[in-house]
């Protein structure tokens, strides 16, 4: 099943410095039909104003990766972590026993970013962040995974997340063509950054989201020169 979620029908809010919108239920939006998708808990699509961005908060027993579509953001943890995040790359933030940190845009213009939460296999262990550079074209035409629970992945240069998930990106040209092999039992949510593609016969546009379950393959196509993110969950 594929069931379409367009951008104008998820959650929102709208702040003097953020303009979030919820693929899934997160603080003052609720529905009980979008709480997760299997161990996807969170898909935030947030445009960050320059200048501003989250304070300190704490988060503990949590999978949070972080997926830069435009400009920069700044991280900075309690475990003396600070790093700069670009357009294009990823940091992983796993909370494990417990971390407060904060993500700022310290840029001149907006940030847009998507920010990923996914439960995992276990409660506690001790708190990682990190971060990496995955330039365009080494993913154009072909789904290149960010984040992985693999070992095999992570050893090719994927960041480590605690849970049997992977985090893949493309950047397709109109016409072009990938495919993923999936397990019936897998839960797989599909975002375009940009442009329109079409997901297993369902049309997406920018900023849609589409959710798969009992598939067993994840067939793209771009209609025009888009950018997809991928989750691959329990």
């Amino acid at each position: 099943m594929i069931e379409k979620r367009p951008f104008d029908s998820l959650g929102r809010h709208d702040a003097d410095w953020l303009a979030a919108r919820y693929h899934f239920s997160f603080s003052g939006y609720h529905d009980p039909s979008r709480v997760h998708w299997g161990a996807l808990r969170v898909w935030n699509d947030d445009t960050i104003k320059a200048k501003t961005g989250f304070p300190p908060h704490p988060h503990s027993d949590m999978e949070i990766i972080t997926y830069v579509r435009t400009g920069a953001i700044t991280h900075q943890d309690s475990l003396g972590n600070k790093g700069r995040t670009e357009a294009g790359d990823v940091q992983v933030m796993s909370a494990g026993s417990g971390v407060t940190h904060a993500e700022y845009n310290l840029e001149d213009e907006a940030t847009t970013l998507y920010q990923i939460w996914i439960v995992p296999k276990e409660r506690g262990g001790k708190p990682y962040w990190g971060a990496a550079k995955f330039p365009k074209d080494e993913r154009a035409g072909a789904l290149v995974t960010l984040a992985s629970g693999y070992e095999d992945d992570q050893s090719a240069g994927a960041l480590p997340i605690r849970q049997d998930a992977r985090i893949l990106a493309a950047t397709l040209e109109p016409g072009q063509k990938v495919s993923y092999p999936l397990s019936s039992d897998r839960f797989v949510y599909v975002a375009l950054a940009k442009g329109s593609a079409r997901v297993n016969g369902i049309e997406l546009g920018p900023r849609d989201g589409a959710a798969l379950h009992e598939e067993t393959e994840l067939k793209i196509e771009a209609k025009e020169h888009a950018e997809i993110v991928v989750v691959d969950a329990p």
